[in-house]
C-alpha cells in the first residue's frame, strides 16, 4: 500500500515513485479535493473518498486484492493517516512518500529552524488540554481544526493566564490561498481565522506567564463528597511514586474526585488516563473535575476489579480503593516495567500490599491552626500508607 503526500503543486511535484504509486493503483484512497485534483484516472481505477468514517475507508482498502494508494496532505506521517493504516495493516505494509508538512512550510514562512519546536495537536483531545501542553513551551506549532479553530485556542490561552506569546496564524499552506498573520494573543482570541490553519506561538522576552509547574494541588481545586479524595500531601507524594513517564496508559482505581488522574493529565498531557469509580455520583464529579482543569480523562464506570477487563493495559496505577483482588488484578494487566501505587489508611491492608509490591512509607501531615490568641498549632491528620512496586523487596533493617 502507497501513502503519498501530495504538496503545493499536487501530484506534478511529487516524485516519480510516488506517481507510479497512483498510477498503478486499483483503489485510490483521499479526501475528495485531492481526488479531484488527480483528474481522470484509468479505466477500473475505484476511488473511495476520505470523510468521517475512516473506519469505513478502512474497510474498503482491506477488502481491496490489488494495489492500493491513499492520498493526504503533506508528510502523512505526522499526525496524518500513517498511524491508523499502520495500526490497521502493519507498518511494513506501509510505503510512505512524504511531501513538506503543514509545520514545516508554516516554519519556513516565518524564516525560523524548528527543530527546537513542540507540537502539539488540538484533534481529538479537549481544547484546553492542547493550551495546557502548548503553554508549557517557548516556541510550539499547534494545529487547530474546525471544532477548534485558532480563535478559541487564543481563547483558552488567556484563560489559562498566558499573555507573553506572539501567534502566527499560518493558513492554508501550500495552497494558492495561503496567507500568514501576526498577532498577540488578544488579537487571535479576538479574530475569525481559517480552521485549516497552524497557529505558531512565540514567547516573548521576559519572565514567563505560565504558572510553575506545581503537583499536590489544594483539595479545594477539586469537588468531592464528603472529604473523599487523596489529600494533597498524599497525592504529591503518590505521583511523585509513580514516576509518570511521558506517553503511556495510567490508571486510577478508586478515582472518588478523579483528583489523582486530573494531575496526571495535568503533569504529562501526552498519557491516555482512564478514571475507575462505580459511584455514579462520583464519576460525574471527575468528569466536571475534569472539565474544570481543561485536561482529557476517561471516566469508566463500574467496580474494580469486573470494570478493568477490556480496559488496555496500564504502564501505571493508583489504587485509591479495593482490597487486594483489586491490587492482584491491577499487577497481572500491568505492563512490563509498569508500577503501581496504592494508598491505605488501615495498617494491615497496607502491608499486605507491601509485600505484593516492595516498598512502603507512612506519610503523616500535621496542618498548622491558628489560635484564639493568634499563636499557631499543629493538628496532626490520620497517618496514611503509601506502597509503591513492584520490587524484589522491602528494604532490610542493617543486621547488627
Amino acid at each position: 500500500m502507497a501513502v503519498v503526500g501530495l504538496g503545493v503543486e499536487g501530484l506534478c511535484g511529487a516524485g516519480a515513485e510516488a506517481r507510479h504509486a497512483v498510477d498503478r493503483a486499483a483503489l485510490v484512497v483521499g479526501g475528495r479535493r485531492h481526488l479531484t485534483a488527480l483528474g481522470a484516472l484509468a479505466a477500473g481505477v475505484r476511488t473511495v473518498p476520505l470523510t468521517g468514517d475512516l473506519g469505513a475507508a478502512l474497510d474498503e482498502i482491506q477488502a481491496e486484492p490489488g494495489p492500493v494508494c491513499v492520498l493526504a496532505s503533506g508528510d502523512p506521517g505526522f499526525f496524518g493517516i500513517v498511524r491508523p493504516l499502520a495500526e490497521r495493516f502493519g507498518a511494513a505494509s506501509l510505503e510512505v512518500h512524504p511531501a513538506p508538512s503543514s509545520v514545516a512550510l508554516a516554519f519556513a514562512r516565518l524564516g525560523m529552524a524548528w527543530d527546537d519546536a513542540a507540537v502539539v495537536s488540538a484533534h481529538g483531545r479537549p481544547l484546553m488540554a492542547a493550551a495546557r501542553a502548548a503553554a508549557s513551551h517557548p516556541k510550539v506549532a499547534v494545529l487547530v481544526s474546525p471544532e477548534s479553530p485558532p480563535e478559541a485556542l487564543g481563547g483558552a490561552l488567556l484563560e489559562l493566564g498566558v499573555t507573553d506569546r506572539r501567534a502566527a496564524v499560518c493558513a492554508r499552506m501550500g495552497d494558492a490561498g495561503e496567507r500568514v498573520d501576526i498577532v498577540d494573543l488578544a488579537g487571535l482570541a479576538a479574530g475569525r481565522w481559517d480552521p485549516l490553519s497552524v497557529v505558531i506561538l512565540l514567547a516573548e522576552p521576559g519572565p514567563p506567564s505560565t504558572p510553575a509547574l506545581a503537583w499536590g494541588l489544594p483539595d479545594g481545586s477539586f469537588d468531592h463528597r464528603g472529604g473523599m479524595i487523596t489529600g494533597a500531601e498524599v497525592r504529591a507524594v503518590a505521583l511523585g511514586k509513580l514516576a509518570l513517564p511521558p506517553r503511556g496508559v495510567v490508571w486510577d482505581v478508586g478515582a472518588g474526585s478523579g483528583s489523582v488522574a486530573i494531575e496526571c493529565a495535568r503533569l504529562c498531557p501526552g498519557l491516555r488516563v482512564l478514571a475507575v469509580e462505580e459511584e455514579g455520583d462520583d464519576a460525574g464529579r471527575i468528569s466536571r473535575n475534569a472539565d474544570r482543569h481543561g485536561v482529557a480523562v476517561e471516566v469508566i464506570g463500574g467496580r474494580a476489579p469486573a470494570a478493568l477487563a477490556g480496559l488496555p493495559d496500564p504502564d501505571r496505577v493508583f489504587v485509591g480503593g479495593g482490597g487486594h483482588a483489586v491490587l492482584s488484578a491491577v499487577l497481572d494487566h500491568l505492563r512490563p516495567g509498569g508500577r503501581v501505587v496504592a494508598t491505605y489508611a488501615a495498617v494491615d491492608r497496607a502491608v499486605g500490599a507491601a509485600d505484593r509490591l516492595g516498598a512502603m512509607v507512612q506519610v503523616g501531615v500535621s496542618r498548622a491552626r491558628r489560635l484564639p490568641d493568634g499563636g499557631l498549632r499543629l493538628a496532626a491528620e490520620n497517618p496514611v500508607f503509601v506502597v509503591w512496586g513492584p520490587r524484589e523487596e522491602l528494604d532490610r533493617e542493617p543486621t547488627t
